[in-house]
């Protein structure tokens, strides 16, 4: 698929590429043509301006040199040419065919493809006032052919070049999509893994009640082992379905100005007897009147899964230590630090990844690995960062947001 993503990239880029370089050559050929064409008529209409061309000296005709020559009809009908040394206007019969070309056609101006001249009709005052002006436009001709050739070897190498170019960027866009597959594949395989596991045990454990074979006590352990491996799944369903929230980013409609002070210690409460039943302590250090922009919803459930995470990897004994302060006129900190094992560099990259555990152990019903991920979802949601420290067995996630 991203063979087949890269491959027409680079087909939309060539083509567009490909139209884009035969415009700018087309328009390039066309003005160029024109640009000539009006200089030769302006040099035409100076050469047909000049009162008595038949009179010019041989000073005058070296001066001028113009590429170009006249044809004028005397009052008796005899054709008269003048012009600079370039023609040989001696051909009587040549020059009469011009004539009769120019006068069998309606048009003032035009062109004669058989012998590669543009001709203008001029009307001069007094008798025999009809002027015929001839101009060579093979040079005209030779100029725009050399000019297309030009275009045609620069736009080969422009599109050779522009290619391996198209490569180097197609490949550089589609990195996104590739790592966007990568971890849709990752998450579908280990939902899987994580689903896979507690459906067996409740399908070994259904057939076993099925049987029939068993005692009232341990049939009533089995019908344990299938509601505890419902749980499990429950939880992670339950996961997977707000990880999907909140990695739409769009629920910012239901945000307000809420007190976060206020929130955080709404949300300390229910983990005070999870951390006494453990044997941990927890301490908070709340500055007041913190206001934010947000959902008080998202931003509680932001601080149960860092305390949570906090009550499962702690050491035994340890304490836990959340505060809120404020960073400045705009922004506010939220820590939260516990003493546990040491989380690696490469781990600390990873640990906010779905399905995601530094310990690479799928203990069941401890982790799923999704919390960190839907807390760095709220996070960016709230337009904040997220960031995770460890040394010396301190534990230290930070969530930094924008004050109201």
């Amino acid at each position: 698929m991203l063979k087949k993503l890269r491959l027409k990239l680079i087909c939309f880029m060539m083509a567009l590429i490909s139209v884009t370089l035969c415009m700018i050559f087309l328009l390039l050929l066309h003005f160029t043509r024109i640009n000539l064409e009006k200089e030769s008529m302006l040099m035409m209409q100076k050469a047909g301006s000049i009162p008595s061309p038949l009179e010019w000296s041989g000073d005058t005709a070296s001066q001028v040199q113009l590429p170009c020559f006249t044809v004028q009809l005397s009052p008796m009908g005899e054709i008269m040419a003048s012009g600079n040394s370039i023609y040989d206007l001696s051909d009587k019969t040549f020059l009469k065919e011009l004539a009769d070309i120019v006068f069998s056609s309606l048009s003032q101006s035009g062109t004669i493809d058989k012998y590669q001249l543009r001709y203008l009709h001029v009307m001069t005052p007094g008798p025999g006032g009809e002027r015929l002006v001839f101009s060579d436009i093979s040079r005209e001709q030779n100029t725009l052919r050399h000019l297309f050739r030009t275009c045609i070897f620069v736009g080969l190498f422009s599109l050779m070049a522009f290619f391996f170019i198209s490569m180097f960027l197609a490949r550089w866009a589609v990195k996104p999509v590739a790592h966007a597959w990568e971890e849709q594949r990752r998450f579908v395989a280990d939902a899987s893994h994580d689903l896979k596991t507690p459906l067996t045990v409740i399908r070994a454990n259904a057939e076993m009640l099925q049987s029939g074979e068993f005692h009232p006590d341990d049939q009533i352990q089995l019908s344990d082992n299938i509601l505890t491996m419902s749980c499990q799944m429950q939880n992670l369903v339950e996961g997977m379905l707000e990880l999907a929230r909140t990695d739409q980013r769009t629920d910012t409609a239901a945000f307000s100005k809420i007190n976060l002070s206020d929130t955080m210690q709404h949300a300390l409460l229910p983990f005070e007897p999870v951390f006494f039943e453990k044997h941990l302590e927890l301490e908070s250090s709340l500055e007041p009147d913190i206001f934010v922009n947000g959902n008080a919803a998202y931003l509680e459930k932001l601080l149960d899964i860092l305390l949570d995470n906090a009550a499962k990897y702690s050491f035994p004994k340890g304490k836990t230590a959340v505060s809120l302060t404020k960073s400045g006129n705009r922004h506010c900190t939220i820590t939260v630090s516990n003493p546990g094992e040491t989380i690696s560099p490469q781990d600390q990259k990873n640990i906010f990844k779905r399905f995601y555990r530094a310990d690479k152990a799928r203990t069941q019903g401890k982790s799923y690995g999704l919390g960190l991920s839907i807390a760095e979802n709220i996070v960016l949601l709230h337009k904040g960062k997220i960031s995770c420290e460890s040394s010396m067995n301190v534990n230290v996630f930070s969530v930094r947001l924008p004050l109201c």
